[in-house]
């Protein structure tokens, strides 16, 4: 395989755990289905074959008790990723997250460290039922002692999660699961972007358009097709919810004086509200308009024939687009 090659998504995150687990025999994967079957989305496919039962652990359907194992392992000195199936499973683990995984470090004033990744597909554009298709990054990024990253290409996928494992302290890594079977090229040697960077993905100059996870992918094509009108659109990807890097962020604004931020989660006391909320902040007199945003609507997942009113697409973030450039 040559240093630069061009694979799915699905497949960069497998590529990226099997470097880790070839970087260290403390690295372990956790979660249902992940053995022979390679997990509902494959994506851990062929590394129980290649690492063995023991690293690559099959286990009952019980979410907490995974994240539970976890943290046991954790304290043993061992690097544990857990996969959750779908967004709407993480629930069950909940409490082991928040009140355990996220606090044990700052419990024992920094002496006892929690390695753990926890991986959540995330998202919608599936066609799936409820529970399969939520964006529950609010209630990860609210909560302190964990970090929350979500990478948008199969680089930053590669790249990413090799970082989160590193990482002496909690990482949910939310993957956007309708971004698996896209592809991209990824660099196997040159490494990306810093694990909590963000970056600025096209340049602009009117309005500045921000977001994470696959309404990456959404936003580029608004950006596109307000070129074809006469608007530039810079746009830029979180990559990191907890911390958040405002650095490129603050930059662009400066220069375009107008900010769209855009999610699929609801929009009540959301991730966005708070980027818009510190950016406002932050960047006041360099703002030519209010900050805006555009989200899934505060409802329940709808059926999967409704997603496609509730998630933002390019219209709807054409017509924030507008209102911001109205001011």
């Amino acid at each position: 395989m040559s240093d630069l090659t061009t694979m799915p998504f699905s497949k960069a995150v497998n590529a990226g755990l099997r470097q880790a687990m070839l970087d260290s025999d403390r690295v372990l994967l956790m979660g249902e289905d992940i053995g022979p079957l390679g997990g509902v989305f494959r994506v851990t496919e062929g590394l129980q074959a290649e690492f063995g039962p023991q690293r690559v652990i099959d286990t009952p359907l019980a979410e907490s008790g995974i994240l539970g194992t976890a943290i046991g392992l954790a304290m043993g000195g061992f690097r544990p990723v857990c996969e959750i199936q779908f967004d709407g499973f993480v629930f069950p683990a909940f409490d082991q997250i928040t009140t355990q995984l996220a606090k044990l470090t700052n419990r024992h004033e920094g002496a006892l460290r929690m390695p753990v990744v926890v991986r959540i597909p995330y998202g919608g554009h599936i066609g799936a039922v409820e529970h399969h298709q939520e964006s529950p990054e609010a209630y990860f990024a609210h909560t302190p002692g964990l970090r929350v990253v979500s990478p948008s290409t199969p680089n930053d996928a590669y790249w990413m999660i090799q970082d989160a494992i590193a990482s002496d302290d909690p990482v949910i890594f939310l993957e956007p699961k309708s971004r698996y079977w896209h592809k991209g090229e990824v660099d196997l040697r040159t490494r990306g972007a810093a694990l909590h960077a963000s970056r600025i993905v096209r340049r602009g100059t009117d309005v500045t358009l921000v977001g994470h996870g696959a309404i990456v992918s959404t936003l580029l094509e608004a950006a596109a097709l307000a070129e074809s009108e006469g608007t530039s659109c810079e746009v830029v990807d979180v990559r990191s919810l907890s911390p958040v890097d405002y650095g490129p962020i603050l930059d662009s604004v400066g220069r375009t004086g107008r900010m769209v931020y855009v999610q699929e989660a609801p929009g009540h006391v959301s991730v966005g509200s708070e980027i818009a909320a510190t950016v406002t902040e932050r960047a006041f007199y360099s703002l030519e308009a209010p900050v805006l945003r555009v989200s899934g609507f505060d409802v329940p997942f709808p059926p999967a024939k409704l997603e496609g009113l509730f998630l933002p697409d390019a219209d709807r973030i054409l017509e924030a687009v507008d209102r911001a450039l109205a001011y």
